[in-house]
């Protein structure tokens, strides 16, 4: 998606200098290091313990790029992607039921979206039987959230102020990768999850075949086309991030590889694209190779 507030202007403005990252938010030691991936904002640092990839922009280009979230539709999918994100996140959900370590047989489990934007995904819980609200800060997205019946805080979780071991599920799609100290959130999350109850984390796999084979030029690095992506995970630093913060790792998978960007290939060169992807699929699933990466995670029994 790309913002109605896109912060081109502001490049000649922001400087190595300026960088949101001075230190790894998964919690390592070492000084960070430059990579060879250059950005509009400056080349990707990276740690050398866990591999995490940091963004070099400035705190104001973040501020700004993270505007695009605050409008009515939110992330709402459309068309045929509409289809896709039901059937895909669905199975997610249902899966994720089964794994609830003491569910509830008088009433449907309880599931928390952070970040819910105006409410896909609690409208695939909501069809999956769950007792679904979120918390969305963007206010407009919430509004709509809000609209069609789900109860919705419109602000961060760690200002909700809601009960200790209440949800069986949390998801957190997409959030973690726009957060600077993800640590705060985790262990919020933590406290309000059952024990047994299961943590859903979706994000990008910054060690990845797609990121060998592109680059800068993978999409999911441009600030500017993903407002707010400034952090980037990896199997390593998702496990050790959440085993920190006190979650047990049940599986953490990737799957998909792209070898280049549709806008910028040929009706030719894309076919062969296709087709490489499709060859790439499974090897990538097996080893962890894969740019979409999902941390499946549970509070562990007291």
């Amino acid at each position: 998606m790309h913002s109605p507030h896109s912060p081109h202007s502001a490049q000649s403005s922001h400087t190595p200098s300026d960088s949101i990252f001075d230190h790894c938010p998964v919690g390592c030691l070492s000084p960070l290091e430059d990579t060879s991936i250059a950005l509009a904002e400056g080349v990707l640092k990276k740690c050398p313990d866990c591999g995490q990839l940091l963004s070099s922009c400035s705190k104001a280009w973040f501020d700004e790029s993270m505007q695009e979230f605050d409008v009515p539709e939110g992330t709402l999918p459309s068309g045929r992607n509409k289809q896709r994100y039901h059937q895909r996140m669905g199975k997610i959900l249902n899966q994720a039921k089964l794994l609830i370590s003491s569910p509830s047989t008088d009433q449907p489990p309880r599931l928390l979206d952070v970040g819910c934007s105006s409410g896909a995904l609690l409208r695939v819980a909501k069809a999956c039987a769950y007792d679904a609200s979120g918390a969305e800060p963007a206010t407009k997205a919430a509004d709509t959230a809000r609209a069609l019946g789900f109860e919705v805080f419109p602000g961060f979780l760690q200002d909700a102020s809601l009960p200790d071991n209440h949800f069986d599920v949390i998801t957190l799609f997409e959030v973690i990768e726009h957060l600077l100290e993800p640590q705060e959130l985790l262990l919020e999350i933590l406290r309000i999850l059952k024990p047994g109850g299961v943590l859903l984390i979706g994000t990008g796999n910054a060690d990845s075949w797609t990121v060998d084979f592109m680059g800068a030029d993978w999409e999911y690095f441009d600030i500017r086309s993903h407002g707010g992506h400034i952090s980037f995970f990896n199997p390593k630093s998702m496990a050790r991030l959440t085993e920190q913060c006190g979650f047990k790792v049940e599986s953490i998978n990737t799957k998909r590889v792209n070898i280049r960007e549709r806008k910028n290939a040929s009706k030719a060169m894309y076919e062969v694209v296709k087709v490489t992807r499709e060859i790439l699929a499974m090897p990538a699933r097996w080893s962890d190779k894969g740019h979409d990466m999902l941390a499946t995670l549970k509070k562990p029994e007291q």
